[in-house]
Order: structure tokens, then sequence, then C-alpha cells
């Protein structure tokens, strides 16, 4: 990862002044999205005592009391604290924990003040402020791009797309702060959006828009005009308690009238009718409605779950099916090298390798190169996941050996481009007068720098082939030699050899009984699993 420097970054902009960055902040306001408000004791308490159980529990405990069962009332009313209590310390316990969410995963920037580098928290961010940004880093705010190298955003946080898109600089530090009309998810754009994550590159940009004018900001403006709809048992509740009470009603009502005419006692008939209807409010019910959510909640919790509202547990109770749209919703995001080809001068026909990190066996001499140039090819501190799975590879398998290299030297840099879906590094080693070359990128992209002839590209191609009928993800390798330190304007000058591939996959974040993998805790086979 390549950070600007201060002198670099000055050549843009010079930033805010101070003074600057608070007048804007007291016109726009904090870089906070709109309806972020934390839940309050009150208003927590106040939504669990609406709840139709709540008040059903509520009413015959004082009905108990007025008709001077004392034992009965107490022993109601101390459920209702009871269940009142779970609520309140599970709820709690999950409006804290968010909260702490919401502050870690609150970006700090670093932009420019007063013409230094400084660190500030996202949320005090404003229009006009130049970003600083690296390989890694999330977005604090909308903003057009001002300088940048080989710059690429993960947007699936506005669009849904896991594909990272290229950004292009779109302004100059003299051209006026202007909002770009783009729209998340479009590739070779200026504009950054806030949220979004840097996964490649790095930059300077300059911010156009903060809090809930941004693209995400009005997204949870849009969201804040929303009204939380009824869970199924609460629907299914509400409709039970009417049809009890209404049942309850005309029983007693008719017991009444038909004791009164009968006895002549109407005093008694009404005790009569009011006990009837007690017997027929079903207490067990709302205790048992209750609390199970409760608890529910709580097991959750013990597998790093939090659970906001209990609400959503009662309608997960009754999801019988979750429909996904992409992988990525059910894969770890982690990608890991699953095997491994290499073609030689001495191996005509190429050589694969599926690799298994649980067995104690030792790397075959023949992948060795491949593994190290493939971590050459990469930044020296990944965030992409197929450039950790490349350093993890080496560090398993070829620790404490030559082939990794802490102490070179990056000389310089070749990123993808549109016509190359190929980057190359050029790198300086501690003895030795050549430079070393490692690219990396699409098997054609690497086919086509090496020059190969017809037959070795078949072979290739067959290689290739095989490996994404397993359904992996194929990058090629390949090596060169460079003396001199007028690097060439395009990797093609290079005297690349090709090396090999590398299949990658994502594994799945969970399988069933039938699949290979971790499963849930509290999962056993055999169980319904109807994630």
């Amino acid at each position: 990862m390549v950070l600007p420097t201060s002198d670099e970054v000055l050549n843009d902009s010079q930033g805010l002044s101070t003074a600057q960055a608070r007048q804007r902040l007291l016109e726009d306001g904090f870089n906070a999205l709109p309806g972020d408000q934390r839940r309050t004791l009150q208003a927590i308490i106040r939504e669990t005592l609406q709840e139709p159980m709540f008040m059903l529990l509520l009413a015959a405990g004082s009905l108990y009391l007025v008709l001077g069962d004392l034992q009965e009332g107490i022993v109601l009313f101390g459920l209702v604290l009871v269940v009142l209590a779970l609520t309140l310390y599970q709820e709690g316990k999950t409006e804290r924990a968010m909260a702490a969410l919401r502050d870690l995963t609150s970006p700090r920037a670093l932009v420019l003040r007063d013409g230094q580098l400084a660190r500030i928290a996202g949320r005090e961010v404003v229009r006009g402020d130049v970003l600083v940004l690296a390989e890694g880093d999330r977005i604090a705010a909308d903003a057009v791009l001002i300088s940048g190298t080989d710059v690429q955003a993960d947007e699936s946080l506005l669009t849904g797309e896991a594909v990272p898109v290229g950004k292009v600089v779109g302004v100059t530090p003299e051209t006026p702060t202007r909002t770009a009309a783009a729209r998340p998810g479009g590739d070779g754009q200026a504009t950054l959006f806030s949220g979004t994550l840097l996964v490649k590159g790095h930059g300077t940009a300059r911010v156009t828009a903060t809090g809930p004018r941004s693209e995400i900001g009005r997204i949870g403006t849009a969201l804040a005009t929303l009204t939380a709809e009824r869970s199924p048992l609460k629907t299914q509740t509400a409709r039970l308690v009417k049809v009890l009470a209404m049942i309850a009603f005309i029983t007693s009502l008719l017991l009444v009238v038909a004791y009164g005419l009968l006895r002549g006692d109407w005093l008694a008939a009404l005790l009569a009718g009011i006990a009837l209807a007690m017997a027929m409010l079903p207490q067990e019910f709302t205790v048992v409605l209750t609390v199970l959510p409760a608890l529910g909640a709580w097991r959750l919790s013990k597998q790093n779950v939090l659970t906001r509202r209990i609400a959503a547990i009662e309608t997960l109770g009754a999801t019988s099916v979750l429909c996904v749209d992409k992988t990525g919703t059910l894969t770890e995001n982690r990608m890991t090298v699953a095997e491994l080809y290499t073609q030689g001068a001495s191996n005509v026909k190429g050589e694969s390798l599926s690799i298994n990190y649980a067995a104690a066996s030792e790397l075959p001499e023949a992948f060795h190169t491949l593994v190290e140039f493939s971590i050459l090819a990469s930044v020296a501190e990944p965030f992409d996941p197929m450039e950790k799975a490349f350093h993890r590879l080496g560090q398993h398998f070829l620790k404490d050996t030559e082939h990794l290299h802490r102490d070179w030297t990056l000389m310089q840099e070749y990123g993808l481009t549109p016509e190359l879906r190929a980057m190359s590094h050029v790198w300086k080693a501690v003895d030795g007068e050549a430079h070393v070359v490692a690219a990396k990128g699409a098997p054609e992209a690497i086919v086509d720098l090496c020059h190969l002839d017809t037959d070795a590209q078949a072979r290739i191609a067959a290689a290739v082939e095989a490996m994404a009928a397993k359904g992996l993800r194929v990058l090629g390798v390949a090596q060169a030699r460079f003396t001199g330190e007028r690097w060439p304007a395009i990797e093609h000058d290079f005297e690349f050899e090709f090396i090999g591939l590398l299949g990658l996959e994502d594994p799945p974040a969970c399988r069933n009984s039938r699949g290979h993998g971790p499963v849930p805790n509290g999962w056993h086979p055999g169980d319904h699993d109807h994630r």
C-alpha cells in the first residue's frame, strides 16, 4: 500500500483552513446519517408495554386485584415484571452494542487542514475537504477524485454488486467544487461515494456532499419515512386477543343476565360474570409468547448475533425459506488458493496441484516460484482478498525460505488498464544488478504478455478451463528481468516468461451435512436448515 506523501498532496491542494472547516460544519452540520438516534430506555419500555400480550397480562392482573384475589394478581404482575426485565436487559444490551459498533464503524478520515495532514473523525468532515485515500480506507463522504493511481472502489453497499468499479480523475484543484451527476456502480467515474470501500490504489479527493446530502444519506432520509410493520406473531396475537375478548364479553354478559333473572341476585351475577371472563383469559399463553422470544434473543446473543427488536425473533420463527441473490451473501468473502498449475521448459504437459492447508506435507519445489512471484506481483500489505490469499499461501508453505523478500524495494508499478487486465511490479533485489519484474492478471492477458506460441496457449487454455469448471477464479503469473533505470512505457516491452496459474475459491460460510466445511454452533446433521 503506497500512501501519498505530504508534499505530493500539497501539490494538488492546500485543503481547508481550520476556520473554514468550522464555519462549514456550522452551516451543513455533522457528517452523520439521518435517523441514526439511539433508542432510549423509556422508548423500549413504552414499546414493550404496548404489546397485546402485555396489555392482556396487565388487564388480567388488575381484574384479579379488583376481585380481591391478591395472590393471583401478584403472580401475574410478577410475571409482567420478569418479562419486562428480560426484554429491557436484552434490548438494552443490544442498543449498547449497536452504539459501540456505530462508533467503531464510523470511518476516520485523513484530510488536509491548514496545509497539513490531519486524522479526524468522519463526522467532522465538511464540504470542500481534501481526503487523502489509500487502499483499505472507508470513504467518509461523497467526493470527486482529484488525483489517483489505479483507484478501485467496492460500492456493493449502495448497489449490491460485489465487483469493484474503477475510478478516474475527474477534476483538478483549480476546478470549482461541484456535485457529480454520477450514480453508484458505474465504471470509469470520478465520484467516490460515502460508505464505500477503496479496495485498490491511492489518491486524493475533494468532498462534495456530507451527511444527508450524500448518496447514502439520501437513502437514509427515505428509510426514515418508513414505519415498522407488525410481525406475523403480533398480528395473530392481536386477532386472538380480540376474538377471546369478544367471546368472554358475550359469554359473561349472557351469564350475568341469566343468573340475575333466575335468582334475582344481580351483584352475585356480576361477580360470576367477571369470574367467567377471567377464567377464559389465557394467562399462560401471554407468558409463553412473551418469555420465549426474549429467551430466543438471549440464545442468539450467545452466537454473536444482535437482536435489536424482539419482533425480529418472532418473524424469524415464522420463516421457512430465505432467498438471497448472490453467492457473496453466503460465502466468507475470504479467497483461498485451492489449486496451482505450473509449466516449465522441462515440464511440457504442465503440472497441477490441489492445495491442502491442513496437511503437513510441504509444497513441491516446482511450485515455489509460482507462489513467490504471485506475492511479488501483489502489494506488501494487501487489502484485496485475492492478494491476501497469496500472502497466506506463502506464509504457510514458504516461511523461512529464500522465496519471501521482505527486504526488496518496489521501484515501479504498472496498474490494470482496460486494454490489459494485468498488473506488474518492478523490484530492486538486495543483491543483483537486474531488476525483478512480477506480473499477475487474467490468464489471457498474461499469455499475451509472454508472447507464447499456439501450442503453449492451447495447453494453458485447457488448464484454465479445467480450473474454471471447478468453480475457481483463475489468475496467471509471469516473471521478467530488466536492467537499467529507464522503465518501459508499457508492460509489453518486458520479456516476460510464463510461470503458471493459481485457482482461487471463496468458501461458503456454512454448509449442510451433505457438504464439507464448518457448520453453525448448535446445528447437527439431520436438522432442518432453512437458511
